[in-house]
C-alpha cells in the first residue's frame, strides 16, 4: 500500500515516534500531577518538556498550550469556551464539520452565525468578510487551509482585522500545522491543531495554544490534580481545560513527532510535498475527463479531483486495490463541499507527506490513467 492520506493522519510515522511510544508504555506509568511518588513525577516531566516544546514552536507559554484528543476537540473547547448567547460568529465558506457543528450547535442557543466566502482573490475574500462585522462579532473561526483541496486563506490579514477589531480569532491548524510556520499572537488567539497529522505524532493527540488575551469557559469539569479540596473547577491554566488523566504515551510520542519537524524543517516539508503535487498535477492535466480543484489562490500540498462520470468513493475504491490509499468523499466538510458544488460526488483527495517520492506519484497517475 502506498500511503497518500496524510490529511487524515500521517503513515507512516517517524521511527522515534514508534520508540517512545514504547519507552513510554514501559517506563512512564505514572498519572502526571496526581501523585508525589517516583513515577508519578517521571511522568509529569515527561509531559512538560513536551508542553515546552509545543510552547515554543507556537509562540505561546506553557500554562497556555493545553493538551487535548484532537483538532476536534481543540475547537471545541475554544468555540464553546469564548461564545454565549447573543453573540456573532463568522466562519469561512471553506470550514471542516469541526468547526460548522459546534457553531451549529452553538446557533440554536442564541449565537448568531455568517459565512464569508473564500475567492481567488485575498482582497475580495477580506472584504467579504469586513462587511459581516457586527457589533455584536465577537469571533471569527476559520481554517487556515481548506482539509478538501489545501486553499490557503490570507490569515494574516484576517489576524491583522480581528486584532484591529478586538474580535476573538479561533484558527483551525488541522491541515496546516507542521507544513507552514504558525504562531499565537499578531490577532490569532487561539490555534488549534491535531497532534497525529503535520506533527508526526499518534492518534489520540491534539493541542489548543493562546496567546493568553482571553480566557476560556469551561466545557469539561472534573479531577486536575490542582486545587483538589475545591469543588468549583481550577482557574489554574493549563490544568483548568485539561481535566481527567492525560495521554501520557501520547504525549511522550508527540513529543518526538515536534522533534521531527523541527529538525526536518517546515520550509522542506513544504517543498517536498508540494513538489509531489505540482507533478500529480502536470500529469492529470494531461487527461481526458480529469477535473482538478485548483484556482490560482495559495495552496498547501494537497490536491482534490474527480473522474468524470463517476463517483469519488468509486475512485477511491479502485485506486485503493490497485494498493494506493486515498480519501474519497466528503472528508468531513458539508460547508466547503456545498461550496465548491461538489455534493453530489464528493472528491479524491491526494495529500502526500514527507516519507513519499516521486516514484510513488508515477505509478497513482498511471492507475488513474488506466481507469
Amino acid at each position: 500500500m502506498i500511503y497518500f492520506d496524510n490529511a487524515a493522519t500521517t503513515y507512516p510515522k517517524p521511527a522515534s515516534v514508534a520508540k517512545a511510544l514504547a519507552y513510554a508504555v514501559t517506563s512512564v506509568g505514572g498519572n502526571p500531577g496526581r501523585s508525589g511518588h517516583e513515577m508519578s513525577v517521571r511522568a509529569a516531566r515527561e509531559v512538560y518538556k513536551v508542553r515546552r516544546a509545543a510552547a515554543e514552536l507556537f509562540g505561546s507559554k506553557e500554562e497556555n498550550t493545553v493538551f487535548t484528543l484532537n483538532c476536534t476537540h481543540s475547537l471545541n473547547l475554544a468555540i464553546k469556551g469564548i461564545l454565549k448567547e447573543g453573540d456573532h460568529v463568522i466562519i469561512s465558506s471553506l470550514e471542516h464539520n469541526s468547526v460548522a457543528r459546534p457553531v451549529c450547535a452553538l446557533m440554536k442557543k442564541g449565537v448568531e452565525c455568517s459565512v464569508f466566502d473564500v475567492y481567488e482573490d485575498d482582497g475580495q475574500t477580506l472584504e467579504g468578510l469586513k462587511r459581516l462585522i457586527k457589533n455584536n462579532t465577537k469571533a471569527v473561526v476559520c481554517t487556515v487551509a481548506s482539509n478538501v483541496t489545501g486553499r490557503v486563506l490570507p490569515i494574516n490579514e484576517i489576524a491583522a482585522l480581528c486584532r484591529d477589531k478586538g474580535i476573538v480569532l479561533v484558527c483551525d491548524g488541522a491541515q496546516a500545522v507542521g507544513v507552514m510556520p504558525l504562531k499565537v499572537g499578531n490577532g490569532i488567539n487561539f490555534l488549534c491543531m491535531p497532534g497525529h497529522k503535520g506533527l508526526y505524532g499518534p492518534t489520540g493527540t491534539g493541542l489548543l495554544v493562546s496567546d493568553g488575551e482571553y480566557e476560556l469557559s469551561t466545557i469539561i469539569e472534573g479531577g486536575t490534580g490542582t486545587t483538589s479540596t475545591e469543588t468549583e473547577q481550577t482557574p489554574v491554566m493549563p490544568e483548568k481545560l485539561e481535566s481527567g488523566t492525560l495521554n501520557t504515551v501520547g504525549i511522550v510520542a508527540l513529543g518526538k513527532g515536534i522533534e521531527f519537524v523541527k529538525k526536518a524543517g517546515l520550509d522542506r516539508i513544504h517543498k517536498s510535498e508540494e513538489k509531489l503535487c505540482s507533478r500529480l498535477i502536470n500529469k492529470l492535466s494531461q487527461m481526458n475527463g480529469v477535473t482538478v480543484y485548483r484556482d490560482k489562490g495559495s495552496y498547501l500540498p494537497i490536491v482534490a479531483f474527480n473522474v468524470k462520470n463517476m463517483h469519488s468513493s468509486e475512485v477511491a475504491d479502485y485506486l485503493s486495490s490497485r494498493g494506493f490509499a486515498l480519501r474519497g468523499g466528503y472528508q468531513c466538510a458539508a460547508v466547503a463541499h456545498k461550496y465548491l458544488g461538489t455534493l453530489e460526488n464528493g472528491v479524491v483527495r491526494f495529500s502526500p507527506s514527507v516519507f513519499n517520492n516521486e516514484s510513488q506519484v508515477d505509478m497513482l497517475c498511471e492507475s488513474i490513467k488506466n481507469l
